[in-house]
């Protein structure tokens, strides 16, 4: 613990490093066994004011217990329903899994943290809870990767894309899961490693160390965790987008040689199928960006010395990567159209709009637009 030297005063900054009394330091409450973790970096800082620790406390609890009761919600809602239990959809599964446990490991130590001002479970445990957050974030990443893809092959490819079966579907997650545990376990192995974040009370990837294994390891895994990831979710969206949009025209066309309005009975002609898939594909990627964005810019800026970085600001990259687990189950579950109806058969008091209509069997680019979640 630092001792204090000199008179004790009291000054509040509107930044949110305050209030300091004489020369104490963020670092002043971590455990000595947790010190060697510390990057001296923070040593400039003075504690932050105890508001933010329990504003951060608070939300991440209100998070945990919406994103873990929503994830195993649409869990149990695709297990249960046999309409569901499609190959596509199990990609929807594991990201619902992989939010769940990224939540409901995350949430608890983060509130326990937060009421106690610093990290107080140890450096083995830093390294566990670092490891789990690694492993879920990459694994839902690239579940939503895989998801987009799989809506390229199906949408794009039609009829010449090769059909995805449950088999290739569990192989495509066993992958991701062991591609994913590369990245959790290589700083533990000595490439980079698990240190407490600014704020103390979380632990993640050291972006201080100026060595060639530590930077060398933030440039890799962000390439392969954030830049590739982004790279084929917006590549599958966009020929998605442009796929739809011609079998629009093509239908448009047609129904004017018949002499028809549409070829569809429950045409709507407000909202052309194409905007709708455009706003899915537009919110999906920048929600996406939204939530892992914010630890990209806060490890650059570490390595690369780009900004200085404050305890205070190591705050968001924590809050919108966990924040990416609440809504989730709202774009790949509740916006699911046969999910919905299976929402409202077994918990009618939680349906998020009226009972759904039958599905009009003559509906065709209404339900790509509409339900390609399913369909893919």
């Amino acid at each position: 613990m630092t001792v204090i030297n000199g008179p004790i005063y009291e000054a509040y900054s509107w930044g949110g490093q305050g209030p300091k009394f004489g020369n104490q330091t963020v670092v002043d409450k971590v455990p000595p066994d947790m010190l060697h973790l510390i990057d001296a970096h923070w040593y400039q800082y003075p504690p932050l004011n105890p508001m933010w620790h329990g504003i951060l406390g608070f939300v991440i609890g209100v998070l945990g217990f919406i994103s873990v009761s929503g994830n195993g919600m649409v869990v149990y809602i695709f297990l249960s329903t046999k309409s569901l239990r499609t190959p596509s959809n199990l990609f929807v599964i594991n990201l619902a899994i992989s939010d769940f446990c990224m939540m409901f490991c995350m949430s608890p130590p983060m509130i326990i943290n937060c009421y106690y001002e610093t990290w107080v479970l140890g450096p083995m445990f830093c390294q566990i809870y670092a490891m789990l957050g690694s492993l879920f974030g990459c694994g839902s990443i690239w579940t939503m990767t895989a998801i987009a893809f799989d809506r390229y092959n199906v949408i794009v490819k039609g009829l010449s894309g090769k059909p995805l079966t449950i088999t290739g579907a569990l192989l495509r997650i066993l992958g991701i899961w062991l591609f994913s545990l590369i990245w959790t376990v290589a700083p533990v192995l000595g490439w980079n490693r698990y240190v407490p974040e600014g704020n103390m009370t979380a632990c993640g990837t050291d972006y201080f160390s100026k060595d060639f294994l530590s930077v060398s390891y933030i440039v890799m895994y962000s390439i392969w965790v954030y830049v590739a990831p982004l790279f084929l979710i917006v590549y599958s969206y966009w020929f998605i987008i442009q796929a739809v949009a011609a079998h629009e025209r093509n239908m448009r066309e047609q129904a004017k040689k018949m002499n028809v309005a549409s070829l569809r009975s429950s045409d709507n002609q407000n909202t052309s199928a194409e905007c709708k898939l455009a706003k899915i594909a537009l919110m999906t990627i920048s929600l996406w960006f939204m939530a892992w964005t914010p630890y990209l810019v806060i490890n650059y800026a570490g390595i690369f010395n780009l900004v200085k970085i404050s305890p205070l600001f190591t705050i968001w990259g924590s809050l919108f990567a966990k924040a990416n687990a609440v809504y989730n189950p709202i774009v790949y579950g509740i916006s699911h159209p046969k999910y919905r109806a299976a929402l409202f058969a077994k918990f009618p008091s939680l349906a998020c709009a009226a009972e759904p209509a039958p599905a009009d069997a003559t509906s065709t680019t209404t339900t790509v637009a509409d339900g390609e979640k399913s369909n893919a």
